[in-house]
């Protein structure tokens, strides 16, 4: 497959790998950029297809980011297992069904929730400023276990605004800083990224080959993003999080209300 590719078109696909992984270790979002750039690459397969390729080159970045995170943002561990434990999971589950049932009737939803994502984040400026965990050890772990599970089943079958609300859940709901919840987001999407690629890889749909070349590009992007966002703490990663919630909506609507 990759040698049926243009040169321009490799080059495209490379350069989107790179750009969606600087964005999506900062404040996740990186499907934003990949995902569409794939479709655009490869008219000619089936969305499985490109769902897969998408997710087995995010993985290495996705990963990458979170290695060097977790170097300078140490979560607890217990925290981090109750959400990408679940998260894993359901992701494996979701991706199971994602070429079984139409996402269609999802964009909606989606689209109402990351505005409510957007414009929460955006009239509470203090929020993710600083660390101020809630809840008791016991509902704290329960909470985020019922969140891995649900965004995991989520980012499995659809997934556009899976780092939107993994943030807003860690940040409003548990009570992490931004940088935090950033860190730990990202071991989570590892979990629900690896989930896929099992089920995505069982199938025979990923192109390997293609996805390793995006892969080496998504690991620079996060080499890159993953610095400057640990170099500029909560603050940056808030910025970047509304413009790519915002980023989203336009997208979700895009697809929703030009398919009505």
């Amino acid at each position: 497959m990759l040698f049926e590719l243009t040169l321009s078109t490799i080059l495209f696909l490379v350069l989107a790998a790179f750009f969606a992984g600087f964005v999506d270790s900062i404040a996740g979002g990186g499907g934003l950029i990949q995902l569409p750039a794939l479709l655009i690459g490869l008219p000619k397969s089936e969305t499985v297809t490109v769902l897969g390729t998408n997710k087995f080159a995010s993985v290495f970045g996705t990963t990458t980011a979170a290695a060097l995170y977790r170097r300078q943002i140490k979560p607890e561990p217990k925290a981090l297992i109750a959400m990408a434990l679940p998260a894993f999971f359901g992701s494996m589950a979701g991706a199971a069904l994602a070429s079984r049932l139409p996402t269609d009737a999802m964009r909606p939803i989606v689209f109402v929730l990351l505005i409510a994502v957007a414009l929460y984040t955006w009239r509470k400026p203090e929020l993710g400023a600083i660390e101020l965990l809630r809840h008791s050890s016991k509902k704290h772990h329960l909470i985020a276990i019922g969140a891995g599970l649900v965004i995991g089943f989520y980012d499995g079958i659809f997934g556009p605004g899976t780092g939107s609300f993994l943030m807003l859940i860690l940040v409003a709901g548990l009570g992490y800083a931004f940088i935090s919840a950033s860190a730990i987001a990202k071991v989570v999407n590892v979990s629900t990224n690896v989930a896929a690629i099992i089920v995505f890889g069982l199938h025979g749909v990923i192109l390997w080959k293609l996805g390793l070349l995006m892969a080496a590009s998504n690991v620079s992007g996060a080499i890159v993003g993953s610095r400057l966002a640990i170099k500029g703490g909560s603050t940056l990663v808030r910025k970047v999080f509304l413009l790519v919630t915002l980023a989203l909506i336009v997208k979700v609507g895009i697809d929703t209300f030009a398919t009505l």
